[in-house]
């Protein structure tokens, strides 16, 4: 793990604070991508650590902690060392994050693009952590994300009701982290869309609307390659599609009444300022 720097100082150093550790995931074999990310980092004032990633190339089906007969009945597929490196990649990284001080980890892949008001966005989220355990910056769905709180600017906290993959950028508090470490393990999904289920968990998950983290980059994937010889014959469905249907379900109904108690909320927030004025 490398310590980097930031050019431009920040308004607020949450480094130096012991607050929000930020972590870049970076394949040793891949220095375009984190000098990619090492600039936008610098030009938003971002200190960040770099975590050395799990290579595809190094691993194989006999890792611990994959799953193969889980991975197999409840994602369809075969040993797909991308999935499994990328997801090693991520569990490495709030390993690493929980054996520091901080209370909060910003982890992003290495080919994220990164908005211009990510500092602002990220204090603004920073005052409110009593509504999340894990900020959801990106995704590669365009799903039902229903705003139900401003939050600086144009930018809002909204809750999905639907299946949002990606991960390329997102917030962890430490309760998070170690729940993901306890019930995330051993590796039976990929990532992005295990660490989607976190109201499995008794965890709460906001996404800032629109998405500051963008996952569309000039570099090729890392990570879904080869991913048609990975998958089983159809019959994969007869264990899959419950699965999925059943977590589809739960995901609607427990979000949804976090939606609705959020917007209930804000209502009242709002009768109250108005009253007092």
């Amino acid at each position: 793990m490398i310590s980097m720097g930031a050019d431009k100082p920040c308004a607020r150093s949450w480094s130096q604070r012991g607050v929000l550790r930020t972590y870049v995931i970076n394949l040793d074999r891949a220095p375009d991508r984190l000098a990619y990310m090492d600039a936008q980092l610098r030009e938003l004032g971002i200190g960040y650590e770099r975590f050395q990633a799990v290579d595809r190339y190094e691993i194989d089906a006999s890792v611990p902690e994959f799953d193969a007969s889980g991975y197999a009945r409840l994602h369809g597929r075969r040993f797909h060392s991308g999935e499994v490196a990328c997801y090693l990649s991520h569990v490495g990284v709030l390993r690493a994050f929980l054996r520091t001080d901080a209370s909060h980890a910003l982890i992003l892949e290495d080919d994220a693009r990164l908005s211009p008001d990510l500092m602002t966005i990220l204090e603004a989220a920073m005052a409110r952590t009593e509504e999340w355990d894990i900020l959801r910056l990106s995704s590669v769905n365009t799903g039902l994300r229903i705003p139900y709180s401003p939050l600086t600017g144009d930018y809002r906290f909204a809750i999905a009701l639907t299946r949002e993959k990606g991960a390329a950028g997102y917030v962890v508090n430490r309760a998070c982290a170690e729940s993901f470490l306890d019930n995330l393990l051993p590796m039976r999904l990929a990532w992005d869309i295990a660490f989607d289920m976190e109201f499995l968990h008794g965890l709460k998950s906001v996404f800032v609307e629109p998405l500051p983290v963008g996952q569309k980059s000039n570099f090729a994937t890392q990570v879904q390659t080869e991913v048609k010889v990975s998958k089983l014959p159809r019959t994969r469905y007869l264990t899959v599609f419950p699965y999925r249907a059943g977590i589809e379900t739960r995901r609607f109904l427990y979000r949804g009444m976090r939606l609705l108690k959020g917007m209930i909320q804000v209502r009242s927030d709002r009768r109250g300022e108005s009253m007092a004025r």
